[in-house]
């Protein structure tokens, strides 16, 4: 957890940043996350071609299981010879594919806990507010719901009501809180409220909705792709196509609204993101554009190669053109020399008998 508020902490200076010139969280965080695709978007560039480079080497790799699948070290040695003659790293998209995961929930973090990431308030004074709403009858349920994951977006909500009792933060910290607890209406929507409990006309309940359409549609997206390339699900797969957007609806029913739009938010561009990827970068185009680079490369070396001189030439041309005809005579002087090992082998063959007959 503490790396992860390390993420979070990070993240939240640009948060902070984007609220204090828009003055509206929803905007916020729908720029910080667009913000963060975008400097993300090489990443899974980087993810694409390492897929592609391990579909190009998927049918050579299990010819060589195939021929030695008896011999487990030279199926290594071939591996890794194959491996640096078409030019792939084996390992390189692996902190690709790690690296996006962290941050992913340092946004999480940074979103949920706001006085720790966001305004970036000391601990001690965040840990003594906590335990003290805690404590209060009617907020202690919600103070503590999720670990007390949710207990910073509880005193910027109720932040009217409680600002003379929260003597632990200093007069800036109170001023910045106050600041921040004014921009969580997004379009009619309090983002600080939760949709359970909430009557039918704040329409917080679109926001569950929401998060419903768009994970379901992304994960439905992904399958019908994956049908098209052939690769068919197993069962446990498809069941969490199903399983995963219902839990994500859950979620945001149940966790303030700002936590739940972050999720519409991300899940939305995440799946434009998938869309341009699968447009403009798909494998079978990185396949192609790797290989129009290696003939490119070797169209390049072969360019830069000098030829030999005129007279070296014809001589390896007499050379070449002389082997067969010297091969001929070896062949012809090995089998006369042959025919007079046998004559040799049979006429002593003859005396060894006569000799064991005298005998």
């Amino acid at each position: 957890m503490q790396i992860l508020n390390f993420f979070g902490s990070i993240l939240g200076y640009l948060l902070w940043f984007l609220y204090t010139i828009f003055r509206n969280y929803g905007v916020a965080i729908i720029l910080f996350t667009l913000i963060l695709k975008v400097v993300l978007f090489p990443m899974s560039i980087k993810q694409q071609k390492s897929m592609a480079s391990q579909t190009k080497m998927a049918a050579k790799q299990k010819e060589l299981q195939k021929k030695y699948a008896n011999n487990k070290q030279k199926y290594n040695e071939e591996l890794m010879k194959l491996y640096e003659k078409e030019g792939v790293n084996p390992s390189s998209g692996c902190l690709v594919s790690f690296l996006p995961l962290p941050i992913m929930l340092g946004i999480y973090y940074s979103v949920i806990m706001p006085l720790s990431n966001t305004l970036h308030i000391s601990s001690e004074a965040i840990s003594l507010a906590t335990d003290y709403i805690s404590k209060i009858p009617g907020m202690v349920a919600s103070a503590t719901s999720g670990g007390g994951l949710y207990s910073e977006m509880e005193i910027i909500r109720n932040f009217e009501a409680l600002k003379g009792s929260l003597t632990m933060f200093t007069p800036e910290d109170l001023e910045k809180i106050e600041f921040f607890s004014q921009g969580f209406h997004f379009f009619g929507l309090d983002l600080l409220a939760t949709p359970w409990g909430s009557a039918f006309l704040t329409f917080l309940w679109v926001i569950p909705v929401l998060s419903l359409v768009s994970n379901f549609g992304m994960q439905f997206y992904m399958s019908h792709k994956q049908k098209l390339q052939g690769q068919d699900q197993p069962g446990c797969m498809k069941g969490m196509m199903y399983v995963l957007p219902l839990i994500s609806v859950y979620w945001a029913f149940i966790m303030p609204a700002a936590v739940g739009f972050y999720w519409v938010i991300s899940s939305v561009t995440s799946f434009l993101q998938t869309l341009v990827i699968n447009r403009y970068f798909s494998v079978d185009q990185m396949t192609a554009m790797a290989e129009a680079r290696r003939a490119a490369t070797l169209e390049l070396a072969e360019a830069s190669v000098r030829p030999l001189p005129a007279s070296v030439q014809k001589e390896l041309a007499d050379r070449l053109a002389a082997g067969p005809q010297q091969k001929q005579g070896k062949d012809d002087q090995a089998k006369k020399q042959g025919q007079k090992k046998k004559k040799s082998g049979k006429s002593s063959g003859d005396s060894s008998t006569y000799v064991g007959t005298k005998k």
